[in-house]
């Protein structure tokens, strides 16, 4: 190898690293979200996980738009005690409603 294509090489691989390192991170997206009297509540979206009200729901999965989380999921998809639309920002957590915007 010649001298001159040692660093283009170094330069390669440490792009490389850094985009294999990017693809493995978490993901999450946080949302503020507020009920009809105007009480804030924080959810967060985490992989495959929802954080919402000190407590961890699991992805259940989804039906066109909506979303479905639980503690355990059921075997009905939506029948879930939580659903979400991501497009709109509405939570449904059981009878409350929610209005939710990503931060």
């Amino acid at each position: 190898m010649h001298q001159s294509q040692k660093p283009l090489l170094l330069a390669t691989m440490g792009l490389s690293a850094l985009i294999l390192w990017g693809c493995e991170r978490d993901t999450y997206t946080s949302w503020n979200c507020v009920n009809p009297t105007g009480d804030k509540y924080a959810m967060v979206l985490k992989k495959a996980q929802m954080q919402f009200e000190g407590k961890n729901y699991r992805y259940c999965g989804s039906l066109g738009a909506q979303s479905y989380f639980d503690t355990a999921c059921p075997a009905a998809t939506q029948e879930a005690s939580i659903t979400f639309m991501p497009a709109s920002g509405r939570l449904l957590v059981k009878e409350r409603v929610f209005q939710c915007e990503a931060l």
